[in-house]
């Protein structure tokens, strides 16, 4: 008690508070830390995912033991990824984008907590959840007769159709944003739609894709005008935050040049170049845009004013890009007359992958595996004149060319792979072997449209044969298939 007496009285409380928070915190370390050990969070809990989103995230309320956690996840179906760490996190990482249409099972059982001295910490308590990815869908331009000229939705998984455009428009090209929420696309009025005549606007139109939204799909906004300026080529950035038109000057013929337009923003055209474009791209990271010139492909980065960022020679024309932007398919014209498309990546390799004495129609990176699809002509054997229209395959690490399938040889057929790898779309479009007249839809080269229907073509090999079934006619009138994304 004379201890307590040299103290004031404020000090004797502080003192009991401290010896009261040793003796808790003691009994803390004694009796061990009792919170529950589980997942605390999943990144992707009942979401719908696409081939746009490489990872998802567990979070855990302990720090665990890491070898038997990842012993111990379970994804069905299967889908490949690396495993990565950061604290209490772990990170998957997909290696192929996920299937379409289907719902995933994530499980993690006898996964225990990290505990020093070689002790074995507590079970994880059991955890489980999914999520899915969205039902197959493409887009087309119908040629039926209430459809023609019109954007319509397919839903594949449904069998369900959607057409987005009214009918007084005939949609002339089009790219899909990349959440497949909007299309951006190029339309006239159909008394404007004539041969050497460019009247069309860029405009937008809702897919009602987004999970998330309630707008409706068929919603159009008008992007930019051909008021002063004829609209002729446009893409759509990957982000989709901005647009690179080709416009002409309506009362200067001379003055073609190419503009962007920033889609994220209520903004005028910048010009970026002063001259005409080739069939140009804008390149995976959203900033830089590959145009080809008589010379060869020039790099331009997508700010206004900045000089050209760098030169390719002796190529043509950029296919595609692969997904990550590090490779991409460029054509070249060769001395004896034929065509070749090499691979040319960022490192400033290029590497001859296919030769034809035809012609390239398109060619496509497949998003899951170190391959190439190419659409292209091969000349029948003994004769000169006579051509076959042909997909073939490109293995990217054998380089061995492998032919899936004989086309019929069709006028500027299109080709789109599904964002999971697993399918190709094509058109078939027969020409009138007349003029084009008014009201007669129009191919890219000019050619009046007959009849055009779509097939699918899958590209999972059957299990009797190891080989690929024959492509499936869709019960669809239209042509320029698009897979959403």
């Amino acid at each position: 008690m004379l201890m307590f007496k040299i103290y004031e009285p404020i000090d004797r409380a502080a003192l009991s508070l401290i010896l009261l928070l040793s003796l808790a915190i003691g009994l803390l370390v004694i009796a061990g830390n009792r919170s529950l050990l589980k997942v605390r969070d999943f990144s992707w809990k009942n979401q719908q995912v696409g081939a746009r989103d490489t990872a998802f995230i567990l979070t855990f309320s302990r720090p665990m033991d890491r070898g038997s956690v990842e012993a111990n996840l379970r994804i069905e179906p299967a889908l490949p990824g690396k495993i990565s760490w950061s604290g209490r996190r772990l990170v998957y990482t997909l290696t192929a984008p996920p299937q379409y249409d289907r719902t995933y099972k994530i499980e993690l059982q006898k996964a225990r907590e990290k505990l020093g001295f070689d002790k074995q910490g507590s079970a994880i308590e059991p955890f489980v959840s999914q999520f899915r990815t969205p039902d197959r869908a493409f887009v087309y331009t119908g040629t039926a007769a209430a459809e023609k000229g019109r954007l319509i939705l397919y839903n594949l998984t449904r069998k369900q159709k959607i057409i987005l455009t009214p009918q007084n428009l005939v949609v002339k090209h089009f790219r899909i944003y990349p959440t497949g929420d909007r299309i951006l696309f190029s339309a006239s009025e159909w008394s404007n739609y004539k041969p050497g005549l460019f009247e069309q606007s860029l405009y937008t139109v809702t897919t009602g894709r987004n999970p998330n939204s309630t707008q409706k799909p068929g919603t159009i906004r008008q992007i930019l005008g051909n008021q002063d300026y004829e609209n002729l080529k446009f893409d759509l950035s990957p982000d989709g935050k901005a647009i690179a038109v080709q416009r002409a000057n309506r009362n200067n013929p001379q003055d073609i040049g190419l503009w962007v337009l920033r889609s994220d923003v209520e903004s005028t055209p910048q010009q970026l170049l002063s001259r005409p474009a080739g069939e140009f791209t804008i390149a995976p990271d959203s900033a830089t845009l590959a145009n080809p010139q008589a010379e060869g492909i020039a790099i331009l980065s997508l700010t206004p004013n900045v000089k050209p960022l760098d030169f390719i020679p002796s190529f043509r024309r950029v296919f595609s890009f692969s997904p990550d932007g590090k490779e991409s398919a460029m054509l070249k014209y060769n001395s004896d007359f034929t065509q070749s498309i090499f691979l040319v990546t960022n490192q400033g390799l290029q590497k001859e992958l296919i030769n034809t004495a035809g012609e390239f129609i398109a060619c496509q990176f497949d998003p899951s595996n170190p391959q190439l699809y190419c659409l292209l002509t091969r000349r029948k054997p003994g004769q000169e004149f006579s051509e076959k229209l042909t997909l073939e395959s490109v293995d990217l690490k054998t380089f061995q060319v492998k032919p899936l399938l004989v086309l019929p040889n069709q006028v500027e057929t299109k080709m789109s792979l599904s964002p999971d790898g697993l399918e190709l779309l094509f058109d078939r479009v027969v020409a009138k072997k007349t003029e084009p007249v008014k009201g007669d839809l129009r191919t890219d080269g000019g050619s009046a449209i007959e009849q055009s229907s779509l097939m699918l073509f899958s590209l999972k090999k059957t299990p009797k044969s190891n080989g690929y079934s024959s492509p499936q006619p869709l019960p669809l009138q239209g042509f320029r298939p698009q897979w959403l994304p």
